[in-house]
């Protein structure tokens, strides 16, 4: 079964949390990378949530558990974890957001991003995607990954809007 694109209010993130780590635990080991304490309480703070956290939010959530670490090592940790596709960067927000798919760190896609509750939704993006990649084209220009980010309201809190 595919991860949804926003997770229900009262799902198992204990679940879901655990499945991310266990699955950067085997990339990790599949292709010989070092998962260091560092980099394992980073990607455990990003998916605390399914929220966008910059990195001096994750300094903050760390501090809380032990020394505070210097903004290097987070800095370091995330672009470990962004290179091996293992969280995303959310540009428009400056901050990072655990990848919870199952895809290529060179796939596109696209973020849903709710204005009220902040949760961020990864969507599949290959006939945007495609798309551009046409139109870059015609233009003689070569883009790199594109990062598409749309912000609206999510199912949930238009349902509780409406409730």
């Amino acid at each position: 079964m595919s991860q949804p694109l926003f997770h229900a209010p009262g799902h198992d993130h204990a679940r879901c949390a655990a499945d991310a780590i266990a699955d950067a635990e085997a990339l990790c080991a599949e292709r010989g990378l070092r998962f260091t304490p560092i980099r394992r309480q980073v990607l455990e703070a990003l998916v605390a949530g399914h929220r966008p956290l910059g990195a001096y939010e994750i300094m903050d959530r760390l501090a809380e558990q032990g020394p505070r670490p210097a903004p290097i090592t987070v800095y370091r940790a995330l672009d470990f974890l962004l290179e091996h596709g293992l969280v995303h960067r959310i540009t428009s927000r400056n901050a990072f957001v655990a990848c919870l798919h199952k895809h290529a760190a060179t796939d596109s896609v696209i973020f849903l991003i709710c204005e009220r509750c902040g949760a961020v939704g990864e969507a599949p993006s290959q006939p945007v995607t495609q798309a551009l990649s046409k139109a870059a084209a015609a233009a003689g220009f070569l883009p790199k990954v594109p990062v598409i980010e749309v912000t609206g309201t999510c199912a949930h809190c238009r349902e509780a809007m409406t409730a």
